[in-house]
């Protein structure tokens, strides 16, 4: 496990300060035999290796099977070479073991599950973030003020350089800073006041190579005065190769310390487990949402809990609009669906956006008024309009779930869009309007949607049947599909052979030949109204139109 140490302290961590770092509940304590004060000095992902020993480390049991029945063997086997504690996968309905507990608590090893919504990932990233912590080292006034968090750091750091500080993570957004003095440059008050590095600075400091240069440094950068820009130090926090962020020290009304650049290199080692714990907090926030949204749309878990992680209330309407491209994959299908979530969430704040494989799905809050219930369906009209000025892109179709009174209800909303979402390939695919139409509510699509309800309804029927319309579609299927087709056009044209060739593009003699073959190939009566409707079901539900 990399630790990001400092060098001045030790290179492991207790039970009891990973869990204190846990803000976020990544991990839960189940069971700590030998108690919370237990040293950890590292990790093990899965087996790696039937003879390596453990010796104190946390082993994450990454490849057990979701129902855990072998995790009470997996927490002896632990156990047996030494390791310190097992993190088990905690998954939603599925509870750890009583057996498990029991061999954890028969071998004196601590038991700890990792939290549904977060992943191996996290877990990694806590116990780093938290042995960097722990590892910071102790016994200056910078170090000590590093308890304080990254705002106390930088104002001790600013005290001892002399000059301004400002703590910024990768996308240039500022995580903490000292006080700005009256002196300050307009660079710095600008930053200070947006929360972030104005694009036009981070523009000219890649035109003048300082950012490459501060990616690839291990070095204090020092950066002359010119003209209203005062002198400045900069440096990159890292932990171990990984870029974390950077602190920048500015004059301010004086010169800096003789010793600023030993001071900024000091405290950006101290910065390292608070940008780590950034770092997983915002990855933590951004999955915690994602598994809430996901449960509420499939109607899995506690979906209150799953509301109050969104941050919104109980009793509050919302509808569901889901975005489903076509068969096509690639970078530019996935850029379609990226630029959807985001038109989504920009234009509607208070939206919150699911990407699926190859879907986005929104829940969107909505009042009780009677234009706000309208709202789903103006979305769904805005992203149909931004996919169909993407260019090179596969076809993308919309649908609006109807407004329910809670998001409590929100698996009905999205269920009744992804309905909607069919209805309108499925009337695309059939030819029924003369131009495609792309996005929708339930009652645009309404008669489609009941169509497409009874044909699930009745495919066990059709499926566990047989005779003749059974041979028909096995047969014609198997070569091609013609008599399926034509079928279809004959009937969905009421009988009108002329009108169902053109539809079919055929000569109507050549259309009047297959019905023929139809009737003495297969004894199938095109003129008995239950064959009839028999048939209508059968060629709807081969999919073939």
């Amino acid at each position: 496990m990399t630790s990001g140490t400092t060098g001045s302290g030790p290179d492991h961590v207790t039970l009891r300060q990973i869990l204190a770092y846990d803000e976020d509940g990544v991990l839960r304590l189940l069971l700590a035999p030998a108690g919370q004060d237990a040293t950890v000095h590292g990790v093990i992902i899965g087996d790696e290796g039937a003879a390596r020993p453990h010796d104190g480390r946390i082993v994450l049991a990454a490849g057990l099977p979701p129902d855990l029945t072998a995790a009470p063997a997996a927490v002896r086997e632990a156990a047996r070479r030494g390791a310190a504690a097992v993190v088990l996968r905690e998954a939603e309905g599925v509870p750890v073991l009583d057996e498990a507990l029991a061999a954890a608590e028969e071998c004196g090893i601590a038991l700890l599950a990792r939290a549904a919504w977060a992943d191996w990932g996290d877990t990694i990233a806590l116990l780093r973030s938290a042995t960097a912590f722990a590892s910071a080292g102790r016994g200056d006034p910078l170090a000590d003020s590093a308890d304080g968090g990254l705002p106390a750091l930088a104002s001790a750091t600013a005290r001892q350089c002399r000059g301004s500080i400002t703590v910024e993570d990768t996308q240039f957004r500022v995580l903490a800073h000292s006080a700005t003095g009256p002196d300050a440059d307009g660079v710095r008050r600008s930053t200070i006041l947006s929360g972030r590095v104005p694009e036009r600075r981070v523009a000219e400091l890649r035109r003048s190579g300082l950012l490459r240069a501060l990616w690839t440094s291990q070095d204090v950068i020092h950066r002359a005065a010119d003209g209203d820009s005062p002198e400045r130090l900069i440096v990159a926090v890292r932990s171990g190769g990984e870029m974390l962020g950077s602190l920048w020290a500015a004059a301010d009304g004086q010169r800096l310390s003789p010793d600023a650049a030993q001071v900024l290199r000091r405290a950006a080692a101290l910065a390292v487990p608070h940008l780590l714990r950034h770092r997983l907090r915002e990855s933590g926030t951004v999955r915690r949402e994602a598994y809430a949204l996901r449960g509420l749309l499939h109607g899995n878990g506690d979906r209150r809990a799953h509301l109050w992680s969104l941050g919104l209330p109980p009793d509050t309407p919302c509808a569901v609009v889901v975005a489903v491209r076509g068969d096509t994959e690639g970078a530019g299908a996935d850029r379609t669906l990226e630029a959807l979530a985001i038109q989504a969430t920009a234009s509607r704040p208070t939206a919150r956006a699911l990407r699926e494989q190859d879907q986005v799905a929104v829940l969107l809050p909505v009042s009780d008024d009677a234009d706000d219930r309208r709202e789903a369906l103006a979305l769904a009209r805005e992203l149909d309009a931004l996919a169909a000025g993407i260019p090179d892109t596969a076809p993308v179709w919309i649908g609006a779930g109807q407004t329910v009174r809670s998001g409590l209800e929100a698996s009905l909303s999205y269920e009744k869009a992804l309905l909607v979402v069919r209805a309108l390939r499925e009337r695309e695919a059939r030819g029924r309007d003369p131009r495609p139409v792309r996005h929708a509510g339930p009652g645009d699509v309404g008669p489609t949607i009941d169509a497409l309800n009874m044909l699930d309804a009745v495919r066990p029927v059709w499926e566990a049947g047989t005779g003749p319309v059974h041979e028909l579609i096995r047969a014609d299927l198997a070569t091609g599909g013609d008599l399926v087709r034509s079928l279809a056009a004959y009937l969905e044209t009421a009988g009108d052979v002329p009108q169902a060739a053109r539809r079919l593009t055929l000569h109507p003699n050549t259309l009047r030949y297959r019905l023929r073959r139809v009737r003495e190939r297969f004894d199938i009566d095109l003129d008995d109204p239950d064959t009839r409707l028999v048939l209508a079901l059968a060629v709807r539900l081969t999919g073939v139109v």
